[in-house]
């Protein structure tokens, strides 16, 4: 111990623990002295920033004390006329326009204004009660020609064909399980036709046997439109008058002599294969002789 009491340091001249001193000493360095810089994939977003534009504003225009006229907008520096003259556009001061005076007919005192029109009165009187009966004049009737025989037979014919074909649409339409075929006279299938030419020899036989006695006495004539519906076995679905020949003592014979003929021969295979039911329209005559006969 020393005269202050204290232990003498010493010094080590140890080698390996200079050279650890020397190495963290190194390292310390090097680690504050390096930075790390991290970059992002997205960077952040701008700050908001803030335009301002300053906006110098117009110069007063210089006040003229004594201005040559009075405008909506101030022209000064403009024109080319040396002169003062006014302006004779119409968008000028409205002040500075000249009022129009009143005509001098107007300014005199007492002057007698239009008299508004008058309205024209409408007078109405009441009518008599009694008024004349005015007979309108007969008019005169001049008397038709007659029709031809041929024009009738055309005219019967056109109708029985609009007729067919409208029963053929009406049973078409109407009809969902049986199968139904319109003929009449003008049918030229052979099938058809041969069907239909049995069916009226036989009712012109029967009809004719049993011509009505009624229409002999009277010596009534006539011609009238029967639809027949003739079912596959041959019997009758439905009679029905579509044409009537003015005496009901023929119209009732026609169709009773219809229902007399019935049943009729059954349908042939090559027709009960296409239809179920048969819808014949024909003409049927009662002629002068008592015979009955189906034309056309």
């Amino acid at each position: 111990m020393d005269i202050t009491g204290k232990l003498p340091v010493k010094l080590s001249h140890d080698p390996i623990g200079l050279a650890l001193l020397g190495a963290i000493a190194i390292h310390a360095l090097l680690i504050l002295g390096v930075s790390f810089d991290v970059q992002r994939e997205n960077p952040p977003p701008p700050e908001r920033t803030l335009d301002i534009t300053l906006v110098t504003p117009p110069p007063k225009p210089q006040e003229i004390e004594k201005p040559d006229f009075l405008a909506q907008a101030s022209q000064q520096g403009g024109g080319e006329q040396v002169q003062k003259k006014r302006p004779s556009s119409p968008l000028g001061n409205p002040q500075a326009l000249k009022k129009p005076r009143p005509a001098p007919e107007l300014q005199r005192a007492g002057a007698a204004r239009p008299e508004p029109q008058k309205r024209p009165q409408v007078i109405t009187q009441k009518r008599s009660e009694t008024r004349q009966a005015v007979r309108p004049p007969t008019p005169k009737v001049e008397a038709t020609p007659k029709p031809a025989l041929s024009q009738l037979l055309a005219s019967t014919q056109q109708e029985i064909d609009r007729l067919t074909a409208e029963i053929d649409r009406r049973h078409r339409a109407a009809s969902t399980r049986q199968k139904r075929k319109a003929i009449n006279a003008s049918t030229q299938e052979y099938k058809y036709a041969a069907y239909l030419e049995a069916w009226r020899k036989k009712v012109e036989r029967v009809g004719n046997l049993n011509y009505p006695d009624e229409a002999k006495r009277k010596k009534l004539y006539g011609t009238l439109l029967l639809h027949v519906a003739v079912r596959a076995d041959g019997s009758i679905e439905q009679i029905r008058l579509v044409k009537p020949s003015g005496h009901k003592v023929l119209d009732d014979a026609a169709i009773r002599i219809v229902r007399l003929a019935a049943p009729y021969a059954p349908f042939p295979p090559n027709i009960r294969e296409e239809v179920d039911v048969l819808d014949i329209t024909r003409t049927w005559q009662f002629r002068n002789g008592n015979r009955l006969f189906s034309s056309n």
